[in-house]
């Protein structure tokens, strides 16, 4: 299932690369967006981004270079739609893999969707299940941003909201394992979720903080400077 996102703030140009794309074939998951702020609020997993230039308030390159800060894993490939040609050179500056120009071309955009998804990683996001009340729960282990656990109960903070769940905090340190740290007994951090830190707490994304335990902060800088290496190697 590939995440596709459309960042356009008109209505019509959002339904024809809708349109477009489900003539495509390929399964996936198309979500709309009518600004560059709602874009990067929602937290969606994007592995294809459709975004138009011309947006009001920050427009489509300004989004693309947020998008380009993030961690490599977590970067989108990026095709600009603009009606304007002037507007290709800004694309190519902030890494885009092509433009599309306005009204979109069905072949023109046949032919850009194949070579982006030729671009995708073809290696599936690292799923993990968690057991909740009266079920299971499958989802990207990318997606959560920090766990709490007391007892044997965890409180899961994801990218889709926040549940609690039946299960020991140790042990699912144990199964995440290689980019989660435990800052605290009572929590468990995603570090590609760290948005800043201090010696005594990290604030992740979304607004989450967990506390830093004193024994744990050198420990915890060590394993974050390891992992932004390993990011910023791939």
């Amino acid at each position: 299932m590939i995440n596709i996102a459309i960042c356009d703030d008109e209505a019509g140009a959002r339904a024809r690369l809708t349109h477009l794309i489900q003539q495509q074939g390929e399964p996936c998951r198309i979500t709309e967006y009518a600004s560059a702020e709602d874009c990067l609020a929602s937290g969606t997993p994007m592995d294809l981004l459709f975004v138009d230039v011309a947006l009001p308030g920050a427009d489509g390159t300004a989004l693309a270079r947020t998008i380009r800060a993030l961690p490599l894993r977590r970067q989108p490939a990026l095709v600009f739609v603009t009606g304007h040609e002037d507007y290709v050179y800004d694309a190519f500056d902030v890494g885009a893999l092509h433009y599309l120009l306005k009204p979109v071309d069905e072949a023109r955009f046949a032919a850009v969707f194949r070579r982006a998804l030729s671009q995708l990683p073809a290696e599936p996001p690292r799923m993990v299940t968690l057991r909740l009340r009266g079920g299971g729960r499958t989802l990207p282990m990318d997606s959560i941003i920090c766990i709490e656990g007391s007892n044997h109960r965890v409180l899961l903070h994801s990218l889709e909201g926040t549940e609690s769940c039946a299960g020991k905090i140790g042990a699912l340190e144990t199964e995440l394992g290689e980019g989660f740290f435990r800052v605290h007994k009572g929590y468990l951090i995603n570090l590609s979720h760290v948005e800043s830190y201090t010696r005594t707490e990290v604030l992740l994304r979304g607004g989450t903080q967990a506390p830093i335990s004193k024994y744990k902060y050198r420990d915890f800088v060590r394993a974050y400077l390891r992992f932004l290496r390993r990011e910023a190697a791939l």
